[in-house]
């Protein structure tokens, strides 16, 4: 499926439901979510925006704290109740702050964008929206999409990623083999089956 077919499928389904119509993208990390969010959203218009899950990551004190900081990303390092209780406020409130992960600063930033009136189509995306454990499986969505990349490409993605944002190639590949690959194979063995599945590269 192609984003053009998909965001018509999007349309379609949205407006055959009316009121605010939430679609999930899942994939293991690098897979390109953001990226086709913000593709869709494109191709959806003005009255759709993204809604990223990454604003929900625990702060690293909290991770520290719980000897969790050498597994951020893990889905244990995610406040799934607070991300849960937002989709709730967007299906019911007109406006609804939402917090943005800064990946530069490595944290989340309350109330950092607003989901207004307008805005009537929502694409959130995230790892973990179909995993199949406790309490992800509480999310519920208007329609999910699962996006498929082979694990070779998500490892060349990821070392790419990490070299941007400053660590050595050891440094990347150490943390890509030790957390990334854990996470990407839990989110591909571990996920419910999506309403649609898309291939991007």
């Amino acid at each position: 499926m192609t984003p053009q077919a998909l965001a018509e499928l999007i349309l379609a389904k949205a407006s055959a439901k009316g009121g605010r119509f939430i679609a999930a993208l899942a994939g293991p990390p690098g897979a390109g979510k953001s990226t086709l969010a913000e593709t869709l959203v494109g191709l959806l218009g003005p009255s759709s925006r993204v809604v990223p899950m990454d604003g929900f990551h625990y702060d690293d004190a909290i991770l520290i704290a719980r000897g969790q900081r050498n597994r951020k990303g893990a889905p244990e390092t995610f406040d799934v109740a607070g991300y849960r209780h937002l989709l709730s406020r967007l299906r019911e409130e007109d406006e609804v702050a939402i917090p943005v992960f800064d990946r530069s600063l490595e944290l989340s930033r309350g109330s950092a964008d607003i989901v207004t009136r307008d805005h009537r189509i929502l694409v959130t995306e995230g790892n973990y929206l179909l995993l199949n454990e406790a309490p992800w499986t509480e999310l519920r969505f208007d329609m999910t999409v699962m996006i498929e990349v082979p694990e070779a490409e998500l490892d060349r993605r990821l070392l790419a990623r990490w070299d941007f944002y400053g660590k050595t190639p050891e440094e990347a590949r150490a943390w890509i083999d030790g957390n990334d690959m854990p996470n990407i194979r839990r989110v591909i063995h571990g996920s419910r089956e999506a309403d649609h599945r898309i291939v991007w590269r």
